[in-house]
This record gives structure tokens, C-alpha cells and sequence, in this order.
């Protein structure tokens, strides 16, 4: 016992000799820096708050508080947003899984459905001018930037030929038909934000992280938000199971098999809840049943990326539990799409990223799964049977390759021309600036805007960002990193080529995707960091972005 108290001391004193003193002018001048900044963050929010109120007040007299509420809200988030652009992308992160509640329990004003931009787009600004001012890009990887300019070139033809021949020169109609009015650049512009908007998240997110300390608190607040949402989607699924929310049930005739508003349990937007008639279609956290069902799916890949491959043994088991909600929530939601994908992307996960070849920890793992979904099957197995038939119903009535195949062919023959139809003309948050068409899947919803010419434009720029990112990830050597940056390049090659419905359009794939490909291409510098603290005299001396 004395000898290890006298090594205990004689460690606490070479840390003690290895922690720099600061001298006496360095305190000073971190004081003074310190109080800077505390200055400075409180002018901002001062003046944010006073040009936010005065804001909203002019709004209240236009719009009423439905209006004057986001106004007040998004003026001083902007604010604080481009002066923070670090701590905005955090709170980007945080608020996509849970706009859709936030979204109706301030009034469901339509301008709450781009609140999450108004973190996105002022720290993206913040994050452009600190790049130009250090000389580094701002596309990452330096390898898409041919492939996204050619994109981006066929969509501006699609805007200013197409949706501008639309605004200009409008289609005739007959003598007694009235002309239906739209904004046909209006819903352009829109179009091609929900198409190529969040592109530049790959470099904000690589930029995000600095350290594997930063890597590490980023993965797992991801954890905790798929944790924090599945818990409150299975509460969601056990207050109607209960009684306490409604749902659709008594309702009558079509009511009764279509997502409702009115029925609304707590959280999240529109549901569906007839059990009676054998159909449940649950939001979670979400402002639709679909979102929640790309959520659970998206969630798989983190989750899993998480549970192998963290260093911390809590953070494991965190990351297994997580993983387990998400199947069980797979369950219960209702929807066919994540009961189905769920367990293939896992399965496809295991083969891909070399886990089911590392017995030792994969084997308590798969018992550790088998035994929580077994005993969650055997409790309830009526929803099992339920959502299973539902399942192979669907498949009997209408395949999903016939379907994309169908919606294929559909629109090959009524796009207008090369150029396509139209930015916007069917994006469906882009109604609201006039007629846009449903398309049920991605790939034929982009040919029916950009046309073929952006199809193949577009397929060129994810096939660059997935052959990069398996170029990115095979270059790791650790075992935790290349696990993790497996993981997330199975999830960019899933997405790249997925047609059915369309998650590159709608949240929160449409941010996920490009956000963790940022995520990818950052790991291998992380690992050189690892070898220059294990080697301080072969530090790399290549320019890093320090000041967001």
C-alpha cells in the first residue's frame, strides 16, 4: 500500500511538471480575450433581440403571432448563427430529428418547415468567408468539384431555359379557362435548394471536426438523439396503444387509412392509427410517418458504427441499445420500408465493414440482439404477425422494382424535353409557388425536373463521392476509424443509388447524407493527428481551419 501511494504521487507530480505554467502576462491576456468575448456575445444579443422584436411587431400586424413568432425566432438565430457557426451546426444537427414536433407545437407555420436552415445557412456564410481568408476550399473532396459543377451547370440551364421560358412566357389557355397563377422561378429556386442545397454540408462537417475528442462528442450526440427520439416514438406508439391519444380510430369510411393531423399524439406531425383495420403509420419525432421510417433506416448505420467500433465500453453498449430501439420502433412505426430495411442494412453492414469476422466481439453482440428482439417478438406477437402480413401484402399487390420501373417510364414520357420539366415541378415543398407533380421515386423525380442530361449529371457526382469515399476509408489503418468510416461509406452507397421514394429530398437523409460523408472524409486526418501526438517531431504542418 505505501509503495503504490508514493508512485500515485510521483505520477500526480510528473503531470503536474508536464502541464505548462502560464506566466503571469499570458493569464492577462487570456482575461482580457475572455472578457472580449463576452462582450462581444453580449452586444449581439443584445441588438438581436431588440431588431427581432421590432421585426416580429411589424410582422404581428401583418400576419398575426402564427407570423410574428418564427420572425422573432429565426432573426435572432440568424444573428447568433453566422457569428457561431461552430455551436450553430451542433444545433443544426440537434434540431433535424426533432423539427417536425417543434414545428407543430409552435403553430405549424410554414415557415417553421425551413427553420433547421436558419442555423445552416448563416453558419455556412460564417464558415465560407474564414475559408477564403485562410486560403482552404470549401468543396471537400477537391475530387466531386468537376462533377458538381456540371451539375450545377444543368440546373442553372433547367431554371433560366425551363422554369424562366414558364415565368415569361406561360403556356395559353383556353377562353373560358382561367390561368392558374405560379411562380415558376420562385419554385425553381426552391427546387434547386432541395436538390444541391446541402451539398456544402461535406465541408462544414469536415471542418466541424478539429480532433478525435470532436469526432467522438459528434458520433455520440448522434447517439443520444436516435436514442432520446426511438424512446419517445415507442411512448408515442404505447399512448395510443393505450388509449390516452385517439388516433384515427372511430373515424369512418377514408378517414380511417389516411395520415391525419388532428390525430396527432404528442410528438411529431400527421399519423395513421386504425388497428382495428390493421394500419399504423407513426411520425416518431417527425412531421410525417415517411421521415420517421428514412430515420429509423439512417439510424442503423450510426448506431451500428458506434456500437463496434467506440473506444469507450459504455458508449458501446449505448450505441447497441440505440441500435435495438430502432428495430423495435422498425416494428411498431408501421412502415413496411424501415421493417424491411432495417435488418437488411444491418445484415449488409455486418458483411461490408469485416464485423461478423471479429468473433469476440460480435458474438455477445448478436446474442446480447437475439435475446432483447426474442423477447420482444414473444411479448407481442400479435404486432409481429400484423406488420409481417402487412409487409408481404404490399410486395404481392404492387413489387417495388415494377413500381420504380413503372414511375420510369411514366416520366420518360411526359418530361418536356432534355432539360427536364422544371426545378421545383416536383418537389413538394415547392407547391406552394404553384402546380408541382407527385413522383414516388427519386431518380425518375429528377429526371422529370433536370431531365436526362441532370440524371446521368447527377448519378456522376454520387458515383465520384462513393468511389472517393471507399478510397478514403480503405486508406485508415486504425481499426476504429476504418470501422466507423465503413460504416458510413455502406450508408453513402446505399443512398447514392437508391430510387425508391425519395430520402435525398426530405429530411433527415437530404442532411445526413451529406453531413457524414464530411464526417468520412475527415477520419483519415484524424489518424494522422493520432501519429503526430505519438511522434511530436513528425508533425504534419498542413493548414488547418482554427477559427470555427
Amino acid at each position: 500500500m505505501p509503495k503504490s501511494k508514493s508512485k500515485n504521487q510521483k505520477s500526480k507530480k510528473q503531470a503536474v511538471k508536464e502541464t505548462p505554467t502560464l506566466s503571469l502576462k499570458e493569464q492577462l491576456a487570456q482575461k482580457r480575450k475572455a472578457a472580449q468575448a463576452r462582450k462581444e456575445f453580449i452586444s449581439l444579443v443584445t441588438s438581436a433581440t431588440f431588431g427581432s422584436v421590432f421585426f416580429g411587431i411589424l410582422l404581428f400586424f401583418v400576419g398575426g403571432i402564427k407570423a410574428a413568432l418564427p420572425g422573432v425566432l429565426g432573426i435572432f438565430v440568424i444573428s447568433l448563427s453566422y457569428k457561431y457557426p461552430r455551436q450553430a451546426l451542433y444545433a443544426f444537427i440537434i434540431y433535424v430529428p426533432i423539427g417536425g414536433t417543434i414545428t407543430y407545437y409552435l403553430g405549424n407555420s410554414p415557415i417553421l418547415q425551413l427553420a433547421k436552415d436558419a442555423f445552416y445557412v448563416p453558419a455556412l456564410i460564417g464558415l465560407w468567408q474564414t475559408c477564403r481568408k485562410q486560403g482552404l476550399p470549401i468543396i471537400i473532396p477537391q475530387g466531386i468539384k468537376i462533377p458538381l459543377y456540371i451539375v450545377f451547370a444543368c440546373s442553372l440551364l433547367t431554371l433560366l431555359f425551363i422554369n424562366g421560358g414558364q415565368q415569361f412566357n406561360p403556356p395559353s389557355v383556353g377562353l373560358l379557362e382561367k390561368a392558374t397563377q405560379e411562380i415558376p422561378l420562385g419554385m425553381g429556386i426552391l427546387g434547386l435548394k432541395v436538390f444541391l442545397g446541402y451539398v456544402p454540408l461535406i465541408g462544414c462537417a469536415y471542418y466541424l471536426i478539429r480532433d478525435k475528442r470532436d469526432f467522438l462528442f459528434l458520433s455520440r450526440l448522434q447517439i443520444s438523439l436516435i436514442l432520446i427520439c426511438c424512446v419517445l416514438g415507442f411512448i408515442q406508439y404505447f399512448l395510443l396503444l393505450t388509449g390516452v391519444c385517439k388516433g384515427t380510430r372511430g373515424l369512418e369510411g377514408n378517414a380511417l387509412f389516411v395520415t391525419s393531423l388532428e390525430a396527432r399524439c404528442y410528438f411529431g406531425g400527421a399519423l395513421l392509427y386504425s388497428p382495428e383495420e390493421g394500419v399504423i403509420r407513426l411520425p416518431g419525432t417527425f412531421v410525417a410517418p415517411w421521415q420517421w421510417a428514412w430515420f429509423l433506416i439512417s439510424s442503423t448505420f450510426f448506431t451500428f458504427a458506434t456500437g463496434f467500433t467506440d473506444p469507450s465500453p459504455m458508449w458501446r453498449l449505448i450505441g447497441l441499445g440505440s441500435l435495438v430501439t430502432v428495430f423495435i420502433n422498425a416494428v411498431i412505426s408501421g412502415q413496411r420500408i424501415s421493417l424491411a430495411l432495417v435488418p437488411i442494412c444491418f445484415g449488409i453492414l455486418l458483411l461490408l465493414t469485416g464485423q461478423l469476422g471479429n468473433l469476440k466481439r460480435f458474438i455477445p453482440i448478436g446474442i446480447g440482439l437475439v435475446l432483447v428482439l426474442g423477447i420482444a417478438m414473444v411479448t407481442n406477437p400479435e404486432v409481429v404477425q400484423q406488420r409481417t402480413e402487412s409487409f408481404t401484402g404490399r410486395w404481392e399487390a404492387s413489387p417495388p422494382q415494377d413500381f420504380i420501373v413503372q414511375q420510369f417510364e411514366e416520366n420518360w414520357k411526359n418530361v418536356d424535353g432534355p432539360l427536364g420539366s422544371g426545378l421545383g415541378r416536383a418537389t413538394n415543398s415547392a407547391r406552394v409557388m404553384g402546380k408541382t407533380k407527385l413522383v414516388e421515386t427519386y431518380y425518375p423525380k429528377v429526371l422529370f425536373e433536370v431531365g436526362i442530361l441532370g440524371v446521368l449529371a447527377f448519378l456522376g457526382l454520387v458515383t465520384s463521392l462513393t468511389i472517393i469515399g471507399f478510397k478514403t476509408y480503405r486508406s485508415i489503418k486504425n481499426r476504429n476509424f476504418r470501422s466507423y468510416g465503413a460504416a458510413l461509406w455502406v450508408f453513402i452507397l446505399f443512398i447514392s443509388y437508391n430510387t425508391y421514394y425519395y430520402p435525398l429530398d426530405v429530411d433527415p437523409v437530404a442532411v445526413y447524407y451529406w453531413f457524414f460523408a464530411g464526417v468520412l472524409f475527415k477520419l483519415p486526418e484524424l489518424e494522422k493527428q493520432d501519429k503526430e501526438e505519438a511522434d511530436p517531431q513528425q508533425k504534419n504542418k498542413k493548414k488547418r481551419l482554427k477559427t470555427i
